[in-house]
């Protein structure tokens, strides 16, 4: 067993812990309101106090049993697919989480003999105040929800969003982060994301590797020969490197800046591997412009 696997199944352990701890706290002050009705009306605060655990604990259980319901579901119906996306799974509990922290503010509400309804109605203008205070953590919010919903991408994924491109770590209500190649985490806010252009590598063909560069204009006359050196260095990785693969091309050319791109696929999903290959093909181009200033100014 994986340590990962190893965590999984004490959280399902945990769930399933603290679930029967709350049905047998419901049952048994469910139970307390007919054995005990006397006891409750002499002491109306401890009245208040059980209604109000009982109503967060009926609110909190249910939430639980559609939780498990929810997600069994998707599991069932993603079970002979090979992309189950982990943030369906992590949307459905951050919503059970929203619930349950909203039915104990209404528990609360009752133990003090707070009636919610009339509690909020009382509020609505401050609640409006408070939204338009808070407009944008709400709206970054929401837009979390959706991208824990929506199909572009999951955790483990590598993405390219915007200028951030990285493997996806966590999806949270605030943000999303972001591993890149040099192992910092990015946190993206999830109202960027949401409306950022979003390249989901892993949909493609995650083995390609691209590497884009620019060059001064005076320096790319040549282009046979960039080409060459840059085919000597992946020849050197020639073992991890799918044969003909290697693609060389313009993709742009400014007032000063030639733009270049390198494609080519490597053999096996290796990160480590990847990141040295691209390091020594960025040496390559830094020393052939190099040699080209130089051969200029001998010249």
């Amino acid at each position: 067993m994986t340590p990962m696997s190893g965590i999984a199944r004490r959280r399902i352990l945990r769930d399933r812990f603290f679930f029967v701890l709350k049905l047998g706290l419901w049952a048994a002050i469910a139970y307390s309101f007919a054995a005990a009705d006397e006891f409750y009306r002499e002491y109306p605060r401890f009245n208040r106090i059980a209604y109000g655990v009982n109503t967060f604990l009926t609110g909190s259980i249910l939430i639980s049993i559609g939780r498990f319901v929810f997600i069994s579901l998707y599991r069932r119906r993603k079970k002979k697919s090979d992309r189950v996306r982990g943030n369906y799974v992590l949307g459905i509990s951050q919503i059970a989480t929203i619930l349950n922290v909203a039915f104990g503010i209404i528990g609360l509400m009752l133990v003090f003999g707070i009636n919610p309804v009339d509690f909020l109605t009382s509020i609505t203008i401050v609640a409006m105040a408070f939204a338009l205070l808070f407009k944008d953590y709400i709206t970054n919010m929401i837009s979390g929800l959706l991208i824990m919903f929506s199909d572009q991408f999951t955790i483990g994924d590598n993405v390219l969003i915007g200028e951030h491109k990285g493997k996806i770590m966590d999806i949270t209500l605030a943000n999303i982060m972001v591993k890149n190649e040099d192992d910092d985490v990015v946190l993206i806010p999830n109202n960027t994301a949401f409306t950022a252009n979003i390249i989901n590598q892993s949909l493609q063909n995650s083995k390609k590797l691209s590497l884009d560069f620019e060059l001064p204009l005076a320096h790319s006359y040549n282009q046979e020969a960039l080409m060459r050196s840059l085919e000597a260095v992946v020849v050197r990785y020639a073992n991890h490197i799918v044969a003909g693969s290697f693609q060389f091309k313009v993709v742009g050319v400014g007032k000063d800046m030639v733009q270049y791109r390198l494609q080519f696929f490597t053999t096996k999903r290796d990160s480590n591997l990847r990141k040295q290959i691209r390091n020594d093909l960025y040496l390559q181009v830094i020393a052939y412009d190099a040699g080209q200033a130089a051969y200029e100014k001998g010249n």
